[in-house]
């Protein structure tokens, strides 16, 4: 027997993800569906609405556009990370430079960037 679409959403109960835990499940089902030789009509709705969760949650909690700038990407980064400008403090030697390099004020150069990558384990060009 297949499954109404409202069948399917009311196994899955899609919602806004918030939550990493949520985000794992729902990709997870997404994944499920995604690997399936034949979908159903109802599978197909299902498995784009969860596409279109996944996405929204990416955008939140994802790097900024391609288009930001090295500050606002190292904001980003201190933001997500934990860390605060006083790890920062090492790559740049003054709290000064440091301010300065998130406030866009003060460009990053190359070794700092590599530094920078090190520390949030991502490729240094994100910050040139």
């Amino acid at each position: 027997m297949i499954a109404t679409y409202e069948q399917l959403l009311a196994d899955v109960l899609p919602e806004r993800i918030d939550t990493e835990t949520q985000y794992d499940s729902t990709r997870s089902r997404f994944g499920e569906l995604l690997v399936r030789s034949r979908l159903t009509g109802p599978e197909e709705k299902l498995m784009r609405l969860l596409g279109l969760l996944i996405e929204d949650y990416d955008r939140r909690h994802g790097m900024p556009p391609d288009d930001s700038t090295p500050a606002e990407r190292l904001q980003f980064l201190l933001e997500h990370s934990g860390k605060g400008p006083a790890d920062l403090l090492p790559i740049f030697g003054q709290r000064s430079h440091v301010n300065e390099a998130i406030n866009g004020k003060r460009p990053i150069g190359v070794a700092q960037a590599r530094k920078l990558g090190k520390l949030f384990s991502v490729e240094p060009a994100l910050f040139l």
